[in-house]
């Protein structure tokens, strides 16, 4: 009998010792959880501690590399720690997304995105992208707009929309189209050109984007594309390329002559792109708020203005971060709608 009682003894002092150090646990973790709220602020606070990694999307030289280049040179000097561009092209800046998606959402990788891969490639890529950009990127804000022209080689024949589609009527499939990447907008843009004209012509993406739209047209291997200006412009005031319309409501003051799509008779063909800043989704708010302080300071200053201006960008910036994914939300379904109507599916 009493070793009996001893024994229980022993089994009691075990499971009392086993809930005792349950509790301390429970009540440790309780502790961690209340103080993550001050964790999160002081990491706000001491952000950024180590270089930023801006992740372009494209190839060098077209104009997501340029802005970005422009706003890491002195982004820098204001938020107190070097900004690394990197350019990851490939895949129409579907391996760009995922790459920062998939990040650590702490601000210290971000993507330098636009219309194409943050509102057009949701839907042309729903199948096969491992990520949902409207889900899983967050926008910190708009950095420029850049007006676009149709682009031709000098040795293609036709000199306004009117000849281009009368062309491409007599040789069907025979003209060759450059865009940034399967599902990018210059395809698409193309795409509602011929579906409007009842024209037929044959895409070839580059995945540099519009780097490799310049080359391509240089070269002639194609003849035409939608392109922003800012990628183009001294190709065009050198002689090395020609300008068959403008897609701007109105005619830009470096190409007085050029009419519009509007004056040709084909309004509201063309995108007039924007270039934005975005981080992985879950990234404290605190922390895109001091980047969006930061990029605002930068991109206000006259000399940034004067230097977007002379590349041929449109100073955009967004009054906040909220009203910043509140575009980009109606972005995506605006395209999404297109695509859907259009049935347009990439493979």
């Amino acid at each position: 009998m009493l070793r009996f009682e001893a024994v229980r003894s022993a089994s009691v002092r075990s499971v009392s010792v086993r809930i005792a150090s349950l509790i301390r646990v429970v009540l440790f973790g309780a502790a961690l959880a209340a103080l993550a709220p001050a964790a999160f602020a002081q990491g706000a606070d001491n952000y950024p501690s180590h270089p930023i990694k801006f992740i372009i999307p494209y190839g060098p030289g077209g104009a997501t590399d340029i802005v970005a280049r422009h706003l890491a040179a002195r982004l820098g000097d204001v938020i107190g720690q070097p900004i690394i561009v990197e350019n990851r092209p490939g895949a129409s800046g579907n391996i760009a997304l995922e790459t920062v998606a998939k990040a650590a959402p702490d601000g210290y990788t971000l993507l330098v995105g636009n219309v194409s891969t943050n509102a057009i490639n949701e839907s042309t890529f729903a199948h096969l992208l491992k990520i949902k950009p409207s889900r899983d990127l967050v926008g910190i804000t708009r950095l420029v707009e850049i007006p676009h022209v149709v682009a031709a080689s000098t040795a293609f024949p036709p000199n306004n929309v009117s000849e281009l589609i009368e062309y491409a009527r007599q040789h069907p499939g025979k003209i060759n189209y450059a865009s940034a990447g399967l599902g990018s907008y210059p395809q698409l843009d193309m795409m509602r050109l011929a579906a409007a004209t009842k024209t037929s012509m044959t895409h070839v993406p580059y995945k540099n984007g519009a780097s490799g739209m310049v080359t391509a047209l240089l070269t002639n291997e194609c003849q035409v594309a939608f392109i922003n200006l800012s990628s183009m412009l001294p190709q065009i005031k050198a002689g090395r390329v020609k300008v068959l319309a403008d897609v701007a409501p109105e005619r830009v003051p470096e190409l007085p002559s050029i009419p519009t799509m509007a004056e040709q008779g084909y309004p509201g063909i063309g995108t007039n792109a924007w270039q934005a800043l975005f981080a992985p989704a879950g990234t404290p708010k605190p922390v895109i708020d001091k980047i969006f302080k930061a990029v605002t300071e930068v991109m206000s200053r006259p000399d940034v203005r004067e230097a977007m201006e002379r590349a041929m960008m449109t100073i955009s910036l967004s009054k906040s971060p909220e009203e910043f994914n509140d575009f980009v939300q109606a972005e995506t379904r605006k395209w999404a709608d297109f695509i859907r109507a259009n049935n347009v599916r990439i493979d």
